[in-house]
């Protein structure tokens, strides 16, 4: 590569995005080129930034938990858990264990939906027509049980603060059972479309390589920091809504690199359906509220509660001061933090691969700008 300085003559400087269809939102990507090859690179954000942190800070605890919802709209029912779990972690509160298996089954649904969408747009991105359309077949079925819960299919609204908005409807558990049937071998056909694809495995291998130690440094989680070999699942480390109880594996790989990430997500969408498996299978009998005050005013102190969500590690750092608002309201968003590793990876990368490393980081821009 040769060695340039910025804005010397042998280097070009190009705006990828925030219009660009491959950015996955309103991402700009200013690349630096000398010729295809990518010598740097800064990603320009805050297009979609709508305050969702001080709106939090001038709503009341229940007020704002709709809010979370459309950070990433893609995976609304996590919002909305790892908002609930930090808010009763304030009240010393749980929810019942009804509302805690009903919880698992909606969000393991949610990360089934989750990774769908991101499938079916890398694929689009690097060429392949196919699979959006199966993917998206797909998640229309989890939309179905989510319209007949609560009446959303987008922006999920799903729990409350001490449990459920709703009861699960009569049904719903066969419907879950039947699509955990039928979704088995629907990853069997993304697997053969793609995995081992001439086209798809030359567009993914050995492309946007983020070891371990450079995952570590910058923070990364979820099935970035596990395609980099290191089985750290928080579902796993530190448990929340019984997910302890549940027999399921941590997906890991090694090679680090596009491929790898893919592989991780398509296992991480079985052992989902395992986890469902389970869950539906045993749900208890009983309320899905637990006792909190229908005026909600946590006690003086603070609480910071994370979750496995789709995308990596979500979570919330609620700061109360004793008064029907929270004082403080800071999110960590898994696509936010991931989004810094971008740079690292295009680097000496070729502009066709800048659309396969973008992709694979799985970011909304929603979640990353608030």
């Amino acid at each position: 590569m040769a060695d340039t300085t910025f804005l010397d003559s042998t280097e070009l400087v190009l705006n990828m995005g925030p219009q660009h269809p491959s950015t996955h939102g309103v991402l700009r990507v200013i690349l630096k080129l000398d010729g295809e090859r990518v010598t740097g690179s800064e990603c320009v954000i805050g297009y979609l930034h709508r305050g969702v942190e001080k709106i939090g800070e001038n709503r009341t605890y229940t007020m704002f938990a709709p809010y979370v919802d459309r950070m990433d709209y893609v995976a609304s029912v996590s919002n909305g858990l790892g908002y609930c779990l930090a808010v009763e972690k304030l009240l010393n509160a749980e929810a019942t264990p009804r509302a805690q298996v009903v919880r698992v089954i909606l969000t393991e649904l949610n990360r089934i939906a989750s990774h769908l969408i991101w499938l079916g747009t890398h694929a689009l991105d690097i060429g392949a027509i196919t699979p959006l359309f199966y993917t998206l077949r797909e998640r229309e079925e989890i939309l179905k049980i989510f319209e007949a819960y609560c009446g959303a299919r987008l922006t999920t609204h799903a729990f409350r603060i001490g449990g459920l908005q709703y009861e699960t409807y009569d049904g719903m558990e066969q419907d879950v059972v039947k699509f955990c049937k039928w979704f088995g071998p629907k990853c069997d056909e993304y697997e053969d479309l793609l995995s081992e694809n001439r086209i798809w495995k030359e567009r993914l291998t050995d492309v946007g390589i983020l070891r371990a130690a450079d995952c570590k440094a910058l923070g990364i989680t979820g099935p970035m920091l596990r395609a980099a070999g290191v089985k750290w699942d928080i579902r796993k480390a530190l448990p929340y809504s019984g997910y302890e109880k549940y027999d399921f594996e941590i997906p890991t790989r090694e090679n680090a690199d596009t491929y790898d990430r893919y592989v991780v997500r398509m296992q991480e969408m079985r052992q989902s359906v395992r986890i469902l498996e389970q869950a539906v299978a045993d749900i208890p009998a009983g309320p899905i509220m637990a006792k909190v005050p229908k005026v909600i005013k946590p006690p003086v102190g603070e609480a910071y509660v994370s979750i496995e969500a789709p995308k990596g590690e979500l979570g919330y750092l609620i700061v109360s001061d004793g008064s029907t608002q929270p004082y403080r309201v800071r999110v960590r968003p898994p696509s936010f933090v991931n989004l810094q590793s971008v740079d690292y990876m295009v680097r000496g990368a070729l502009v066709a691969d800048v659309v396969a490393i973008i992709g694979t980081t799985d970011i909304v821009l929603g979640e990353v700008d608030r």
